[in-house]
């Protein structure tokens, strides 16, 4: 699973800032990390021009899922700290409730296996 950090003008992309949020959301996702093939999570201060606002920090984080659409979320919160923990939450509630869905659709299939998947299970 590849992780990217983005930031706006307004955020300073540290190496140590960078660290701790691919740290987070390597920990958010480990369940789910074999079916993820990339993650890029964006920041963005919102109101820099005002200087100012409790929560002005936005955490974008997309999740491209293996086979699938990928899967967004986003958290504001007062510092990037916050936002990208919030976000990993819900990102992982997201993922979750997208990968349960796909599981029960697999169990409960009625029409007949694919030919590739039917040459699979006489192997």
């Amino acid at each position: 699973m590849q992780i990217q950090v983005e930031t706006d003008s307004n955020i300073e992309g540290s190496e140590a800032m960078i660290a701790h949020v691919t740290g987070v959301v390597e920990a958010a996702l480990s369940r789910t990390s074999d079916r993820i093939t990339s993650v890029a999570v964006h920041f963005r201060d919102e109101n820099s021009d005002k200087k100012g606002g409790i929560v002005d920090i936005r955490c974008l984080i997309e999740a491209d899922l293996d086979g699938h659409r990928p899967v967004a979320v986003t958290n504001h919160a007062a510092t990037w700290e916050q936002a990208v923990v919030g976000a990993a939450g819900k990102l992982v509630s997201s993922l979750d409730s997208i990968l349960g869905r796909l599981e029960v659709q697999a169990r409960t299939r009625t029409d007949p296996p694919l030919e590739r998947e039917a040459r699979e299970e006489e192997s």
